[in-house]
This record gives C-alpha cells, sequence and structure tokens, in this order.
C-alpha cells in the first residue's frame, strides 16, 4: 500500500492506492484537477465538497457519453469490405480490450473521486 499526494484545486489530498498504482493515480488526480478548474471557471468559487461532486458529476457524465456512443457503435449495422472482414476478430478484440480498459478506468476514477470526497469531509 502506498500513500500518494494528489493536488485539486490548490489542494493537497493523501490518498492510498496499491503499491505501483502512484503514477496513474497522479495522472487521475490531474484530469480531477482540470474538471474542477473547468468547473470553477464556469461558476466560480464553490465550497471543495460542492467543487469535487461537480467535477465528478461531469465525468461521469463524458464516462455516461463514451459508453453510450461505443454501445450505439456496436449495434450500428456495417457492411464488410474486404479488408474489414479479415481485420474483424483483431477490431473486434481490440474493442474488447478498450471497453475494459474504459471500465478499469471508470472504477479507478470513480474509486479515487471517492477518496477525495472522503478527504474534503
Amino acid at each position: 500500500m502506498a500513500l500518494v499526494n494528489v493536488m485539486i484545486s490548490g489542494r493537497a489530498y493523501t490518498i492510498a492506492c496499491d503499491d505501483g498504482e502512484e503514477e496513474h493515480l497522479r495522472e487521475l488526480g490531474t484530469l480531477v484537477d482540470a474538471k474542477a478548474r473547468e468547473v470553477q471557471e464556469t461558476v466560480g468559487q464553490v465550497g471543495d465538497q460542492r467543487l469535487l461532486l461537480m467535477a465528478a458529476l461531469l465525468m461521469a457524465d463524458e464516462v455516461f457519453e463514451a459508453r453510450s456512443r461505443q454501445a450505439a457503435l456496436s449495434l450500428e449495422p456495417r457492411p464488410p469490405a474486404p479488408q474489414a472482414v479479415a481485420d474483424s476478430a483483431v477490431r473486434t478484440e481490440a474493442e474488447r480490450i478498450a471497453a475494459q480498459a474504459l471500465e478499469q478506468a471508470v472504477g479507478r476514477a470513480e474509486a479515487v473521486l471517492a477518496h477525495l470526497v472522503e478527504a474534503g469531509s
């Protein structure tokens, strides 16, 4: 278990993570910080909890939209092109891997946001 300091909107939060995940957690913190700054630019100064909640909701909305687009793409019928037929197994596997990576990132982001909200309380 490792502890990482993450800066969100000029405030340091200490978050626990598995060994080897420190850099990934810092990158997630950078994304949350950027979204928090976006919220501040839009609505002005709000409390830390409200700021993190609004940032989390915006990020969740982006994930929802990405999932919706992915679902729409997977439901869209596509006529097979000659090369597409040959590549379909590779593309399907790549899409599956991408979907898994997205799901894992969402899970990590949700865990980080939960820690941030707890730390801000």
